[in-house]
């Protein structure tokens, strides 16, 4: 492909501009936002020496799934710090900062850093005259960052799918599937067995897996046994056992050869039983007490996160799809329940958007069906050209029958709705999608 002359300017942007110019700039050098395919990375990819980095001087582990990504990345890399391991963590989407996205033991990797792989990315590009998409660009650099800064550790997570996703083109030393849900059907198909195909292109050869659910799709079974996979199975060959009634402050990770009574977490128990799980299957000498120390400290911004904030209570969670929700919900109802018997007069207020290729309709029907008392919906469209327009939200909720919402021209105008809407007693929930939270928490702070 030969690269337009508009795309090879060389006065724009520069290892002078600025973090932002670059990011805008990547957003329009490719003609699409999603473009699976490892087809047009791979040839910059070589360029630059991220395999060979890789494989060479660091232990990976790549984590996929529809959800818990998030949450089980960060307990692998906290452990992994904890153990004394220089550890690389890349995330995505952020909620604020592109920043967020490039951690090295745990903190955001400055604009310079970035601005310079970029340029570096950009070069390879444009050796190969090749187009990549924002993902893909950004994706490179977050890798060549890791590789430059000669981490032990990578804690990669995917983007969307794995078989074609750009971190697939660095082979794993440990594969973690969290759970297979429908999602995101116009790239990875309309069934489990379907998407289980793509997510398990992460495998192998003769490299664990580690299954975060007990109901495997039988794609990713066929995938593992090709490829002999060691395969680690929750409910099969590990699990949890939490009792907050007799130990409210630590739960149980029981496994083939270790049975470890641990601290809470902040994040969800499931996800980080599956990240305790890879830790102890990779070949890294972590100790318990590095997991203890680990689950004391480990957080993460938008998963089941409360906050107090404009003298209001606040809870964010990015749950953006149908299994998601459900999973939220399950968590929620019994906070919901603690924090009205502390605040008997509270009332719970809910500012809610979503992406317009999400499944909005199972997402409202949960909220809908589960027994929360939403006093007031509090919706807008999300500034992102996938966003579910504000008529678009508004049609779903009319449709379950809802009446209690206000509309805003912007999440930024949301939040300052539900705040003069509310009182100090009562909680306000944040939802919907990574770009719902980013908004409101960016106005709100």
């Amino acid at each position: 492909m030969t690269v337009p002359s508009s795309m090879t300017n060389p006065s724009f942007p520069t290892k002078t501009s600025s973090l932002f110019d670059w990011l805008t700039y990547m957003q329009q050098i490719h003609v699409s936002a999603i473009d699976m395919g490892l087809s047009r990375v791979l040839p910059v990819a070589k360029v630059l020496g991220l395999m060979a980095s890789a494989k060479k001087d660091a232990y990976v582990f790549t984590v996929a799934g529809t959800n818990g990504k998030g949450s089980t990345t960060a307990v692998i890399s906290e452990i992994c710090q904890q153990a004394g391991y220089k550890t690389a963590l890349y995330q995505s989407p952020h909620l604020i900062d592109f920043n967020e996205r490039v951690r090295i033991n745990g903190q955001a990797v400055g604009d310079a850093i970035l601005v310079d792989a970029f340029v570096q990315v950009e070069q390879a590009r444009l050796t190969c005259e090749l187009t990549l998409s924002f993902f893909e660009m950004t994706t490179l650099a977050a890798l060549l960052i890791f590789a430059q800064a000669q981490c032990d550790v990578w804690v990669l997570e995917v983007g969307l799918g794995g078989r074609l996703d750009v971190v697939n083109i660095i082979d794993p030393n440990l594969a973690v599937i969290t759970n297979i849900g429908i999602d995101h059907v116009a790239w990875l198909g309309d069934t489990r067995e379907k998407i289980g195909f793509e997510k398990a292109g992460i495998l192998r050869e003769n490299v664990a897996l580690i299954y975060g659910e007990p109901d495997m799709p039988q794609s990713v079974r066929d995938a593992a046994i090709a490829l002999d996979c060691p395969v680690y199975q929750i409910e099969h060959h590990y699990d949890f056992v939490d009792d907050p009634q007799h130990k409210p402050d630590d739960w149980v990770f029981s496994g083939a050869q270790i049975t470890l009574t641990l601290p809470k977490p902040k994040l969800s128990l499931i996800n980080t039983t599956n990240a305790v799980a890879a830790v102890l299957a990779s070949a890294l000498p972590i100790q318990p007490r590095h997991i203890s120390q680990a689950l004391q400290s480990v957080q993460l911004a938008g998963r089941f996160d409360c906050r107090a904030l404009a003298g209001r209570h606040w809870l964010f969670d990015v749950a953006h799809n149908e299994r998601g929700m459900a999973f939220l919900l399950s968590q929620f109802v019994p906070f919901w329940q603690q924090h009205h018997a502390q605040y008997p007069n509270a009332k719970l207020h809910l500012v809610f958007s979503m992406l317009a290729d999400k499944d909005i309709a199972q997402v409202v029907a949960l909220l809908v069906a589960s027994p929360l008392p939403i006093a007031m919906w509090h919706i807008a469209e999300i500034d992102y050209p996938r966003a579910a327009t504000t008529a678009q939200l508004s049609e779903f909720l009319t449709q379950n029958n809802i009446k209690d919402m206000v509309q805003y021209p912007s999440l930024a105008a949301a939040a300052d709705g539900v705040i003069a809407a509310t009182h100090t007693d009562d909680l306000i929930v944040v939802c919907g999608s990574f770009h719902t939270i980013g908004e409101v928490l960016s106005a709100v702070n």
